[in-house]
Parts: structure tokens; sequence; C-alpha cells
């Protein structure tokens, strides 16, 4: 039986320190505690005590934790630490057998009233447990329903930190003091994007200090997605350094914001629970985040998540401030693990314009909900139903920017301008980016001149991808099948109401009046019998020799994913938006489209180039590359098995290809676009990509040549075994073939390109009812983004070699200005693979496309 300590004793904690061994082993064994002060007025009072005080001690990384002879050298900072509220944990090597705790929160005074050697307490006094009745152990205070009417009234008065999304906050009531709150969304939702828009709405709003614990984005990371909030800016432009002259002056104005961030290494709930209690006047928590997927790297994810919330809701309670945790799973097993006081979710709904939010309080389920509008390009949510607003400009609304049907056409295509998503013409994706422009400039003049084109293009479409974003895009477009209500676009309106409609066309024939043999858009372009082989006497049977390439390799390949597998693994994570193609103008180099009449009377619209007088004397020159897609199967790097998660690398493997996901590294040359080209549009809420095999080798093989100061981190990975050659027997026989038939010219030739088009396009069919004798994703994205990369390159070259580039377009089109009127030297001029063909225009002329 546990004997109980003299009552009255305490010791200074000069007479503590030297006793403190067996101080423990009296708290251990006896369960006795000791009063232990400091200070001439004896102002920092400690109990040392047993761990039945503070269940949460026996955890030793839930709390601050000492080894008992690092303890008794820093005993004065300990007692001091926990006087503050901060309870210390003692250990025996690793075995906690003692805690520190604040005397004035865990009293030991005991009472002389009769009611207590009964057990019964008065009203606001303290109790010992009936289970131990001669021990002498902090007694349990309670409180009377007054002192808890006295909290809420108090609490209820008091600013709690807010998301400054009203609808959110409505549901939230804002961020509890004292609770964890937990935000659980899948990746590429946005959850990250919350915990920001707290920070931001704390720290630079309202003006209270905010702990920013970044265990994913770095400070930079962190400061442009600010910005890009703030300004209204598009985040992947802040990627690369290019920053306007008002988001500068902005970024200057938040030197002194009262934001602070941890984004060093090996962050832990612990580390963060020992650097929160030394900011004065803290008021919010925020940990960006708690990765569900395990890492080596990130101590705060995987298994190790349930013990981190735990360590963060003793933060929030110990410090009686909001943490405010994020986390990239959604997985209602492990989000009960977690425990947390306050459960906000998010879920993508059918409408890609908004994403639905449901708040949960442990042990009582739903309280609300709201809707919020996802703005990634810009790095944060609005409200529901309201519209992006580009701080950095404030001209007053013109009925074209304030007209609904226009503005909402203008965000169904960005998916599709921004190089996002793929699936319609390239005539319809120019068309919707004049759009957008015009909207965003509130020019009514430009936007009744692009409607009836826009329309046109819309026409020739027969079906809208069958995706969440096709879907948008098409019922954006079908407001103009009848005349459009007065609140907007006035000229669209008018327009509209003309006549001009969006109809499905009747036929496939103009939609593929300018197929080109690398294609120019990425509709899934596949008729039902594509998928059969050639007849034996095929002027080109392109899609045997590809199946006959595949078949001979000695790796055994797999060239099928079975269907069931398609909807987990590497493969939901591989999209169009992957291939990497450029769509790049120099930054001094106006863009316009302007009218055009081809030569068979029909109306189209094409690129025009203004280029400065600082550029000096020269004309353009086009150079169209020849084969760009056959010509990469020459030595594409793919992984002809199954692709296996090997999660983070510390390095990248030549043995090994897939994909990747990686930080988007710095590119600060203007007269390149970023190596990566249109990837970088589309980063996750943690500003990573996925890329593909061929773009890793280029990014290294800039590093080993100077030009980019570090190799990207590899946050994740699938990966096989790799083979360049996988597919090189189908070069081979391409080559072969073009060498002879573009000589014949002619129906042959047309049908040769029709043919190696369809082939490799099977390579991933994109509807369930084409029956391929292939679909993988990895493969046809990995040819693509090496051709996309050998047109890079090639054009990197001729810039190093000082000429200056215009415009760099798809895998296979760049505009060079040449002085001499001659092509770069680091291309060949013919017709073969890998050649191109220049053609020279004179300034203020269009660039032709197709068969102008």
């Amino acid at each position: 039986m546990r004997q109980p300590a003299d009552e009255g004793v305490a010791m200074n904690v000069t007479e503590a320190r030297n006793a403190l061994y067996t101080l423990v082993k009296r708290a251990e064994e006896d369960g006795r505690t000791t009063l232990i002060y400091k200070g001439q007025k004896r102002q920092d009072r400690v109990l040392l005590a047993p761990l039945d005080l503070l269940p949460a001690a026996r955890k030793a990384e839930a709390l601050p934790s000492h080894v008992l002879s690092a303890a008794q050298r820093d005993f004065g900072d300990l007692i001091t630490r926990a006087a503050q509220g901060q309870p210390q944990v003692l250990l025996r090597n690793t075995t906690p057998v003692a805690v520190l705790l604040p005397a004035d929160v865990v009293s030991v005074t005991h009472s002389s009233d009769p009611t207590a050697a009964t057990g019964a307490a008065p009203a606001g006094a303290v109790v010992n447990s009936q289970s131990n009745p001669g021990r002498d152990s902090a007694p349990r205070r309670l409180a009377t329903l007054g002192d808890a009417i006295g909290a809420v009234l108090t609490s209820g008065q008091a600013t709690r930190p807010l998301f400054g999304l009203s609808g959110l906050d409505a549901a939230t009531g804002g961020l509890p003091s004292g609770r964890l709150t937990l935000v659980a969304a899948a990746p590429n939702v946005g959850g990250s994007l919350l915990g920001l828009a707290a920070a931001r709405q704390t720290a630079l709003v309202d003006g209270h200090k905010v702990l920013y614990a970044a265990s994913g984005p770095n400070r930079a990371d962190i400061m442009r997605r600010i910005l890009a909030a703030e300004t209204g800016g598009d985040y992947p432009r802040l990627k690369q350094g290019r920053l306007t002259a008002h988001e500068q002056q902005l970024a200057q104005q938040l030197v002194q914001a009262p934001l602070l961030i941890d984004d060093g290494s090996d962050l832990t709930a612990q580390a963060i629970a020992e650097t929160a209690p030394h900011v004065q006047d803290l008021a919010l928590v925020v940990v960006d985040r708690l990765q569900a997927a395990p890492s080596a790297r990130l101590p705060l994810s995987g298994d190790r998540l349930p013990d981190a919330s735990q360590v963060l809701a003793s933060l929030a309670r110990t410090l009686h401030v909001p943490v405010l945790a994020i986390i990239d799973t959604d997985d209602p097993a492990l989000l009960g693990l977690l425990d947390a006081d306050v459960l906000v979710t998010l879920a993508p709904t059918e409408a890609p314009s908004k994403i639905q939010v449901t708040v949960a309080e442990r042990d009582f389920g739903a309280i609300g909900s709201a809707y919020l509008r996802p703005d990634l390009l810009h790095a944060r949510f609005l409200d529901a139903g309201a519209a992006p607003l580009d701080h950095a400009d404030n001209r007053a609304p013109s009925p074209a920017t304030s007209g609904t049907a226009a503005l909402e056409l203008a965000e169904a295509a960005l998916p599709y301008t921004s190089g996002g998503h793929q699936g319609i013409p390239a005539a319809l994706t120019h068309e919707l980016a004049a759009w957008r422009a015009a909207v965003a400039c509130g020019d009514q003049e430009a936007l009744k001149g692009i409607l009836p084109s826009l329309l046109q293009a819309a026409a020739t479409v027969s079906r809208m991808p069958d995706t969440a974003e096709g879907h948008r895009l098409a019922a954006a477009l079908r407001a103009y099948s009848t005349p459009v209500s007065a609140d907007s676009t006035a000229s669209a309106g008018q327009a509209a109401a003309a006549g001009a409609t969006v109809h499905a066309a009747a036929d496939r024939g103009h939609a593929e009046e300018e197929t080109a043999e690398d294609e120019e858009d990425s509709q899934d372009g596949l008729a039902p019998g594509d998928e059969e082989d050639e007849p034996e006497n095929h002027v080109f049977p392109a899609l045997r020799i590809l199946k006959d390439a595949v078949n001979r390799s000695k790796m055994h390949p797999i060239p099928v994913i079975r269907t069931e597998e398609r909807d987990s693994g590497p493969w939901p994570l591989i999209s169009e938006d992957m291939d990497g193609e450029p769509r790049w103008v120099h930054p001094d180099v106006t863009l316009t489209r302007v009218a055009h009449t081809k030569a068979n009377g029909k109306r189209v619209r094409r690129d025009q180039l203004d280029v400065p007088a600082s550029f000096g004397e020269g004309v353009m020159c086009l150079i169209d590359r020849n084969g760009s897609y056959p010509s990469a199967c020459s030595a594409v790097p793919l992984a002809p098995n199954k692709l296996l998660h090997t999660g983070p690398l510390d390095a990248f493997d030549k043995t090994k290809a897939g994909i990747y996901l990686i930080d988007i590294p710095q590119w600060n040359r203007i007269d390149m676009p970023h190596p990566l080209g249109r990837i970088i549009e589309r980063p996750d809420d943690q500003g990573r990509v996925w890329v593909t095999t061929p773009h890793l080798k280029q990014l290294e093989k800039l590093v080993r040549e100077g030009h980019l100061a570090v190799a990207p981190t590899i946050y994740d990975s699938w990966t096989g075994k790799a083979n360049e050659s996988l597919l090189k027997p189908f070069y081979e026989a391409t080559r072969k073939a073009r060498t002879e038939l573009v000589q014949v010219g002619g129906d042959a030739y047309k049908t040769y390109k029709t043919r190696l088009s369809i082939a490799l396009r099977l390579l991933w069919p994109k509807r369930p009812e084409q029956r391929s004798p292939f679909w993988r994703p990895d493969w046809r994205m990995s040819m693509v983004a090496e051709a996309s990369v050998r047109h890079w390159s090639v054009a990197f070259r001729a810039v190093q070699e000082g000429h200056t580039l215009l415009a760099l377009r798809n895998v296979d089109a760049a505009v060079f200005w040449t002085p001499d009127g001659t092509p770069p030297t680091t291309y060949r001029i013919g017709t073969g693979f890998g050649e191109v063909k220049a053609k020279f225009i004179q300034p203020g002329e269009i660039i032709p496309e197709g068969d102008d």
C-alpha cells in the first residue's frame, strides 16, 4: 500500500535538485507528491507527482520529456516551464516515471472540511479519488454550474480565429481555443489551402500571431501562395519567380506580418509542442500537413499520426489556443484513429466549381456544412458563388465581366486553356483562351467578335470529354444556344440572340479537316473499328507493327492493365497534362488572335505575333518538326511491366522508369519556357507535380549542365525496370515507310499518317467501349513527354547559340526571329524524322496552321 506524503512538505529548487532521484522514487513507488518552489517570493510552484495525476505523461512523446541526469542538470529551467503550464515528464532511460506539474492548477492543499473525509466536496472545491482514500495525491477540482456558465459567457465574448470564408465560418463558429481541429481532404482537393486561409485571416487581417508548422511546403511555397491568394496572381507564374510590381510591393508590406513559419527538417509534433510556448501572444497553430502515406522523411506521416494527433491535442489544451492540422486523406478509418475535437471534411461535388465542407464534433456528429469554390490557380478557396477577384486590378466591373453566362464560360474554359485538361480541338481551345482574355479585360467589342467563331468551333465537336470539366464546358456553351438574359454580357447576348447556337456536328468531317501527323489536339480521335488490325495488303499496318514490337520484347511486357485495377495505384495519377507540351510566347512579344479567310473561303482565327522594335530587323522563321511522336519511340524510357509503389526516393534511379511526384524547380530565364512546359500550370495544393521519366531525366541533365541549381526532390514514385527499346522496332518501321511514302504522296501518304496516329492513340484509349489491344497510359504519356523534351532541347540549344525564340508550342512548332533570314543551325532541314520544315514570314503576317 502506498504511503501518504507528509503534509506541508515543500522544498526549494536546490534542495529538490539534490534529492531528485529520491523524490522520483517516492512518486513512482509510493505515489507521493512533493511541492517545489523557486524564486524569492516562491512565485514558481511545481508538483513533482506520480504519473497517475497526468495519464498522458505515460507516453513520453506526448509531452516534453527528460532523462533524470539531464533533468537534474537543467532542473531550474524545467521548474520554470512547468510553473508556466508546460508539464515536464521525467524518464528513467526511456521510461516515464514522474511528472512536473504546475501547483496552481493541481492543488495539493488538504481540505480540513469534514466532507473531505467522506469524499464529498463543497461546490468549487477539490476532492481526492475515492479509489485511493489514503493517498496524498493532487485532488480533483470540481466546478459549479455557475463556473461553467461563466466560462461559456467569457469564451463567447472572445474572438475566435476564422477562415475568412463566411459560409465555412458560419458552419464552424470559428476555430475553438484549446481544441484540435482537423481538416481532412484527399490529395488535390485543396485541404492545405484552408490552413493557409485561416493563417492569412488571423495574421494578415486580424493582426494576431500565427505559428505555421510546414511539413510539406517550404517557406517560399507558403509565401508564393499567400501572394497568389492576396493579389489574384497566378501561382504557377509565381513558382517561376516572376512577380509583377504590385506583387513585389505586397511582398514588402508582408515583411512585418505576425506569421511565423517552421519548415525545418525532421518536424515532429513534439517539436511543434516545444516551440509553441515560446511564441508570445500566440493566437493559432497551423500544422500543414499530416501525410497518410508513410514516409521516412516526414515524421508526421503513416502510423505515427495517432500519437502526433494526441500531442497536438495536448498542445491545444495546455496553451488554450486553437490547433488546426491538415491531413491529406478523407479515409474514415484513419480519421477515427486521430480523434480530433473538430473534423472539417472536404469532398468534391458533381459540379467542379463546388467543394462541400462538412463540420463535425467528436461524439456529437455533423454540426454544419458549407460549399466552397476552389480557385486553385490563385491558391485559395472562395465562398461558393463568389467570382475570383484580381486585387491587382481595381477597375470597376463592366457588363462583360459581370455577366453570369460569360463569366461561367470563362471559368469552365480554364481547365482546357491552362493545359490542365485536353480533349477538345485546338481551334476551340484558342477561341476559349481569347474569350477568357476578353472577359478579364472587360472588352465588349472583343467578345462581340469572338462569339461567332467560338460557337462555330464548338459546333464541330461531336462530343465533349466525358469528365466533370467537359460536362461543365458543354453546359456553359449551351447557355448561348438561346437568347441570353439581360445580366449576361451585352454584346455576347446580342450575338447569341442574333442566332448563334451551339449544336452537335452531324459528322466528323470538319473536325478532321486539319488532321496532322503529330496530333494537334488530344481528343481520343478514335472511331469504332480503329482497334482492328489492318488487312495484309495495307499500305502501312501500323497497329500490327506496334503490337509485334511489344510482343517481341524479352521483358514480357504487360500491354493491358486490367479494368478492375485502373481506379487504384498509379493509374488515376496519370493525366494528359503530364505531356509537358510548351504553350509559350516570349514575354516581350504580343500574341493576338485575328480573323483570317482560307483559300476555300472558310473563316477562321489565326495567331499574329507583334515583335517589338528592340528585337531589331528580321523575319519570323517557322519551324515544323517531322514525326515528333514516332521519333520519340526510338528511345523512350518505359517500364514494360507493372508500376510498383517505390515511394519517396533520395535520387533518381536510371534503371527505373515510371512516374514521379516532384516539386517544381525554379526557372529564371525569360527567353525559354520552363522545361516542364504546361505541367507547371496544374500543381497540387503542395505545389508539386507528377512527371514521367523523360522529364525527370531532362531536369537531371539541366542540373549537371548548371542550368538548374538543384535536382527536384522526389516525394513519391511508381516505377518498374526501365527499357528504352520497347518501341524502337515500331520507330524503325515507321521511319522506313515514311521515306518511301513521302515521295509518293497522295492518298497513300495520308493513309500512312492516319494509321500511325491511330496506333499511338490506342496506347491509351479514353472510352471504355474502345477495345484496344493496349491500355498503358504511362507508355502513352512517356512517349509524348519524350517528344516534348526533344522539342524543347533543340530550341534551347538554338537560344544558347544566340537565336531569339518567339514562341514554342506543342511538340513540333517553334517560331524564331532571324535577322539573316536563315533557320537556326541546331535544326536539320529535310523530310525525315527529326528533321524540320522551315518557312519565313514577315512581321505582321498571321502564323499559318494546317493547310493554310
